[in-house]
């Protein structure tokens, strides 16, 4: 062990403070599969049973299922599956408790009984932390349900089972829980992987249309700062995507989630620790919108009108050019996105626009100095500290004329 060594300035100011320091460094490694599959309640399936048991640990494995209600309710038989599936794995699988239906949505994220619920449960389980939690549900509610989790015993084992194009592709095979207070998304959460992310396809299904398209808009983001092949790739299968074709949705999934979990291995900050956040480029202006809308703007949507706000700015700024602007536009609106929502142009008593607002509370969010990721050229990115207001401002009025509409409403 190496002790601590005494300061070498002798002078009067430091001998009076003198202080001592043992430098504490380590660091922890975090590994868990995500996972591209179908049918994975079929008893016949080992796929969940092998998936909780990957370590190896020679042991019945206890867990208790949480399924979102907007996903129980558009499979009715969905609940006696998931009972049947454990029945038919007893040498592996103890089903503890559930399943059990709470709410998802946006509301799930601001329901204290829910979290409330949830630990009470846990803890009457008796589970410990070699225990599973396995959540289906779309992204809000694995967000509200992962706070829960992470902080019984310090961190139960928890399984995601993604069930909408959003959680398959971003919010469920990341690392963050959060949900939302003081008028902001994701103010309080924490950082926790997953133990593994299963997600099947089959769930996709019995989408609503508006949770469908909404999730392409994070392809969209990762796409136009990442990848210009698979922005192409969106391009041209825009309208297909939004016709719901499986196949290409599949796909779009992959590649969407595979960056995304490139970039938190490799970038080197998965629990942005530092002020910068790539993944999310579109995204001040998005949340703002959904606060604003008190979440009657899908969060899917509200990215898509930050994206081309941002788009915008960055053409203004000679980061990309007119015809990549116009293709951003273009691609996003054929696949059903927006580029506008009234609320984009919601301004306060004082004539401000109210969407502005999302710039100071994203830097808070974040620490430190503005961090705002746009593109540079199609494929790239670039980090900036300040944006021009009167830029802004300009963006906003030209999406609203895309969009037929008017920038000059008052709260």
């Amino acid at each position: 062990m190496k002790l601590p060594t005494k300061p070498k300035d002798d002078s009067p100011a430091r001998g009076q403070f003198a202080a001592e320091t043992y430098r504490q460094s380590f660091s922890v490694s975090f590994d868990y599969p995500v996972i591209f599959t179908r049918d994975v309640f079929n008893p016949a399936n080992p796929l969940l049973a092998d998936v909780l048991d990957r370590k190896r640990e020679g042991r019945r494995h206890r867990a208790v299922v949480y399924v979102d209600n907007g996903l129980a309710g558009a499979n009715p038989r969905l609940l006696h599956e998931i009972k049947e599936y454990f029945h038919a794995w007893p040498d592996k699988l103890e089903l503890a408790g559930g399943p059990t239906v709470i709410p998802g949505g946006p509301a799930a994220k601001t329901d204290y009984e829910l979290l409330r619920d949830a630990m009470w449960t846990l803890g009457n389980l008796h589970l410990d932390r070699q225990s599973f939690v396995i959540a289906l549900g779309g992204g809000n509610m694995l967000d509200a349900l992962g706070l829960a989790v992470s902080l019984v015993h310090r961190g139960l084992r928890m399984v995601r089972l993604p069930s909408t194009v959003l959680g398959q592709n971003d919010a469920g095979v990341g690392v963050k829980n959060g949900m939302d207070e003081h008028g902001q998304k994701n103010f309080i959460g924490s950082f926790s992987p997953p133990f593994a992310v299963v997600n099947d396809f089959n769930f996709l299904r019995t989408l609503k249309d508006e949770d469908w398209i909404g999730g392409i808009a994070e392809a969209f983001k990762v796409a136009i700062i990442k990848d210009a092949a698979f922005f192409d790739f969106l391009r041209q299968n825009a309208a297909a995507l939004r016709q719901r074709q499986q196949p290409l949705m599949e796909e779009l999934i992959r590649r969407c989630a595979t960056i995304h979990l490139d970039h938190i291995r490799e970038a080197g900050d998965p629990f942005e620790f530092g002020s910068a956040r790539p993944l999310d480029f579109g995204h001040w202006a998005a949340h703002k919108i959904e606060i604003l809308s008190s979440h009657r703007v899908g969060h899917g949507q509200a990215v898509a009108v930050g994206i081309a706000l941002d788009s915008y700015y960055a053409m203004r700024k000679g980061l990309i050019g007119q015809g990549d602007f116009d293709r951003i536009i273009e691609a996003m609106t054929a696949s059903g996105l927006p580029v506008w929502v009234d609320y984009l142009g919601l301004r306060n008593s004082g004539g401000e626009l109210e969407i502005l607002d999302g710039l100071k509370q994203f830097q808070e969010h974040l620490g430190g100095q503005l961090n705002v990721t746009l593109p540079d050229g199609i494929g790239g990115k670039v980090e900036v500290h300040q944006m021009n207001i009167d830029l802004l401002e300009d963006g906003i009025a030209v999406l609203g004329k895309l969009a037929g509409r008017t920038s000059t409403t008052s709260s």
